[in-house]
C-alpha cells in the first residue's frame, strides 16, 4: 500500500454511529497523532461550527480541537470570498454553524438585495423562507447549497437532508446550485489546501459511496471505504466508482498495511 501524508476522515459511520464511538477509529486517529500525521474531518454538516463538532468527538472520548474540523459550511465561506467583494450581503437558509462562518468570513447577513442566497440544513424552513431564496435567485443572486445530502441520519432513522430543501429553492427559482460538500470537489480543494498536501499524497475516508468515495474519485484521490457505517461489501463490489481499498474498519486497515 501507498503511504500517505495527510488524511481527510469523515465523521459519522467513520468515526462515530449516533451517540457511540467507533473504538477502532480512536485507535486509528491515535496513531495519526503519534506518527505526526496530519488529518482533518470533513463533514457535510452545515449545522455545528467547528468548536461544537470538537467538544461533541471530545465527549465521545476523542479529544479534539477545532481546527482539526472541516465543514461544509466554512467550506461554502470560503468559496464565497472567491466570488464576490468582501462585505457582500447574503441570504442564508441555514443554522448557527453557517451563519457562523458566513459572518466571520466577512460577510453582511441580509435578505434585502442579497449577492447570494446560500442554503444549509434549515430545521425551521418555511414558505416565506422558500419565497425569499427563489426571489432572491431570480433576480440574480448567486445560488449556493453546502451540500446535497437527501437524508439526514439520526438515531431514529432518516430525517430530510438539506437537499430536500435545495430541491425545494431549485424547483421555485429554476435555477441550479453550487453544490460545495460532497461529493463535489470544492469541499475537498478548500481541505487539502488547509492541510496543504496534494490530492495525490492524501487519502480520503468513508463510508459512504456516494459521497465521501466520489468526492475522491472527483478530486482524483485516493479513497478508502470503511464498511463500520452505511456501505456493504457488496454495494462496493456493484458500485459505478469504486474505492482504492475497502476495509472493516480503520484499525484494521491500519495495521493491515504496516
Amino acid at each position: 500500500m501507498k503511504d500517505y501524508e495527510a488524511y481527510l476522515l469523515d465523521l459519522d459511520g467513520t468515526i462515530y454511529r449516533g451517540s457511540r464511538v467507533i473504538p477502532e477509529a480512536v485507535r486509528f486517529v491515535q496513531a495519526l497523532r503519534q506518527e505526526q500525521i496530519p488529518f482533518l474531518y470533513l463533514t457535510n454538516n452545515s449545522s455545528a461550527t467547528p468548536q461544537e463538532v470538537a467538544a461533541r468527538l471530545t465527549g465521545m472520548g476523542l479529544p479534539t480541537e477545532a481546527n482539526e474540523v472541516c465543514t461544509s459550511s466554512m467550506a461554502a465561506a470560503a468559496f464565497l470570498q472567491q466570488q464576490l467583494p468582501p462585505g457582500s450581503s447574503l441570504y442564508v437558509i441555514g443554522e448557527d454553524g453557517l451563519c457562523a462562518a458566513l459572518t466571520a468570513a466577512g460577510f453582511v447577513l441580509d435578505p434585502k438585495e442579497p449577492q447570494a442566497v446560500v442554503i444549509g440544513i434549515d430545521r425551521a424552513f418555511t414558505y416565506e423562507k422558500l419565497k425569499v431564496a427563489s426571489q432572491a435567485i431570480r433576480s440574480g443572486a448567486l445560488f449556493v447549497a453546502t451540500n446535497a445530502d437527501a437524508a439526514l441520519p439520526c438515531e431514529n432513522g432518516l430525517l430530510p437532508g438539506n437537499g430536500a430543501l435545495v430541491a425545494a429553492v431549485r424547483t421555485a427559482s429554476g435555477c441550479e446550485p453550487i453544490v460545495i460538500g460532497k461529493p463535489h470537489k470544492w469541499i475537498v480543494d478548500y481541505a487539502l489546501k488547509r492541510l496543504g498536501t496534494s490530492s495525490a499524497q492524501t487519502l480520503i475516508v468513508g463510508d459512504n459511496l456516494n459521497t465521501d468515495i466520489e468526492a475522491g474519485h472527483n478530486s482524483g484521490m485516493d479513497s478508502l471505504l470503511v464498511l463500520t457505517g452505511y456501505a456493504t461489501a457488496a454495494d462496493a463490489r456493484q458500485a459505478a466508482i469504486k474505492p482504492t481499498y475497502v476495509a472493516p474498519d480503520l484499525w484494521s486497515w491500519w495495521t493491515g498495511r504496516r
